[in-house]
């Protein structure tokens, strides 16, 4: 759940946690948001709805926080201590307590006695703990102001820090971080700048290269055929758009160029009539997962290169001829589309019509129930598939099964 990961992402590097924590981070956010009002039980929180008892918020405290934990006088030594550090991790399902990780011991405690430094952090590297200084906003006083109440003013080391600020703030202004100029000149010198037009890319020999490899890719599909401008009909222009693809390291994957169609200038029921194509639904991806996972089944994902011009075009569709590429001596023809470009209007729905009559072909069956998950069997056993626009992620019983279905396709 993206909400969950984000809120545990942000508990651990509020107060400096390592990721080694990650899991009580997780269940510490999953408790929290039980005690959450919500409008999908009709702002009551999931555990009121689930008990109608409103749950209550006085034994709550900040994750991550330096705690201490009372240690019970058993041998009767007077000036041994009566407190262990720790770092509050969250409560506890079992009993009526807290979950804390002892400094001392190494170990994960639930303990019932405990008080809580929400303002404290415990740093990791020098094995210490950090108090967080406050900011409190106030007015620069004058000079007169000053000169009148020229009193003496003590300030111990636990009070708050105080900054006279040069300019009248509202204490609910939020405060900005300010890069170095070092910062800003890495960045630029890292930025990849991508072509804005046509006329741009032509005088880099790496987008030549990319646009080439595109049309060469667009003509084995058999996309278009080259015909007379029809009489009446409507013309779409097309454009290349540019894109550098990165690896995960940050290294430059390659150059692609795409020609699409500009679909801004298409006219329903003139150009097109349906676009809706179905996409798989969160809850059915996360319960093949779940699934899955429970069986102990592989999984796998597959993603469908250049999948909308795979669409075949119910429509007639006419668009100029690229920049470039336009044919000598048949500069006033067009081409007509037997298959999709991207950002035609009808695209996705063209796709979806052809992968799911491919999917049927093959002995795929599709659920009543989710038009995108399909299911096919052999004998006792079974491979199931779910569609996302153009990527695959599929699983089944038999292992055999499922690679001949990734090596064939």
């Amino acid at each position: 759940n993206r909400t969950v990961m984000e809120m545990a992402r942000s508990m651990l590097k509020e107060k400096g946690l390592p990721n080694t924590f990650w899991a009580e981070a997780v269940y510490t956010t999953v408790y929290l948001l039980n005690r959450c009002p919500t409008k999908t039980v009709r702002d009551k929180t999931p555990i009121e709805a689930w008990s109608e008892k409103k749950p209550s918020a006085k034994h709550l405290r900040v994750f991550g926080s330096i705690c201490y934990i009372h240690v019970l006088d058993e041998k009767g030594i007077k000036l041994e201590d009566k407190t262990v550090r720790g770092i509050f991790l969250g409560y506890s399902s079992q009993t009526k307590g807290y979950r804390v990780y002892n400094l001392e011991t190494k170990k994960l405690t639930i303990s019932r006695d405990i008080e809580v430094n929400e303002n404290a952090t415990w740093n990791w590297e020098e094995k210490r703990i950090e108090k967080k200084i406050i900011y409190m906003p106030i007015n620069q006083p004058t000079t007169s102001s000053l000169e009148d109440n020229n009193q003496d003013i003590v300030i111990s080391p636990e009070s708050p820090r105080i900054v006279p600020q040069q300019e009248e703030s509202s204490p609910e202004s939020t405060p900005r971080r300010v890069r170095s100029l070092v910062d800003i000149y890495e960045t630029c010198n890292l930025a990849m700048l991508e072509p804005g037009s046509f006329e741009e890319a032509v005088d880099q020999e790496v987008w030549v290269k990319s646009v080439e490899e595109e049309i060469k890719m667009i003509e084995k599909n058999n996309t278009w055929e080259l015909v007379d401008c029809p009489h009446g009909k409507d013309i779409i222009g097309v454009k290349w758009v540019y894109k550098t693809k990165l690896n995960p390291d940050g290294t430059i994957q390659k150059h692609k160029a795409r020609l699409v169609a500009k679909g801004y200038s298409q006219q329903p029921g003139v150009n097109y009539n349906e676009t809706f194509a179905p996409v798989a639904r969160l809850d059915t991806i996360r319960a093949l997962i779940a699934l899955a996972t429970q069986k102990g089944w592989n999984i796998y994902q597959l993603d469908v290169k250049s999948a909308f011009l795979n669409g075949v075009l119910e429509e007639d569709i006419y668009v100029e001829q690229p920049p470039r590429f336009v044919i000598k001596g048949h500069e006033g023809k067009v081409l007509r589309l037997k298959k999709a470009l991207y950002c035609l209007k009808q695209a996705p729905r063209a796709w979806y019509s052809k992968i799911d009559q491919y999917f049927t072909d093959h002995g795929f069956r599709r659920s009543k129930s989710e038009p995108t998950l399909y299911i096919k069997t052999q004998g006792q056993h079974t491979l199931l598939l779910s569609l996302y626009v153009d990527d695959l992620i599929y699983t089944g019983t038999n292992t055999n099964m499922m690679m001949e279905f990734n090596v064939y396709h």
